[in-house]
């Protein structure tokens, strides 16, 4: 069984517990934010912008710069649910127009799944999912090769 923390439960589908922001915040891994602030311009300028706690943090400043201004995250509240799973407009306008390829790629995966067999089971399988399935060790969303054992993946 897996320990929960809601935090990391990103309404959207993307769990923040395989985000390589949040991964590399967690792990204070300064060379892999070094990376990230090239990828995540114009929301990161120096490694110590690379930081987050999940989408649903309590404090704003605990939430990575484009986290802090998705448009899903708001939805969700107004609305009064926990995800766009449990949304009957899904997928909206905000999905159709989500700006990383990768992420929106997941969203389409992870939302119909998300629905059919609910958060705990969802999150199980999302943890599960980003291992190398050669050396298990973990991946994050939009890795294309295991950087333990250095085999292809393709687990988004």
């Amino acid at each position: 069984m897996v320990t929960i923390k809601k935090e990391l439960i990103a309404p959207c589908g993307l769990y923040c517990g395989v985000c390589a922001i949040h991964i590399a915040d967690r792990d204070n891994n300064l060379k892999f934010k070094e990376r990230l602030v090239d990828v995540y311009k114009p929301f990161s300028k120096t490694i110590e912008d690379i930081k987050c706690n999940g989408c649903l943090s309590e404090k704003k400043e605990d939430i990575f710069g484009y986290c802090q201004l998705c448009p899903i995250r708001d939805c969700i509240k107004n609305k009064g649910i926990e995800g766009c799973y449990q949304c009957d407009d899904f997928p909206c306008k905000f999905i159709e127009n989500f700006p990383i390829p990768v992420g929106k790629k997941v969203i389409f995966r992870a939302i119909p799944r998300w629905r059919e067999i609910g958060t705990e089971k969802w999150v199980e399988e999302e943890e599960k999912r980003y291992l190398c399935p050669e050396c298990n060790n973990p991946l994050f969303r939009g890795t294309k090769r295991c950087n333990e054992c250095g085999v292809s993946v393709d687990v988004d």
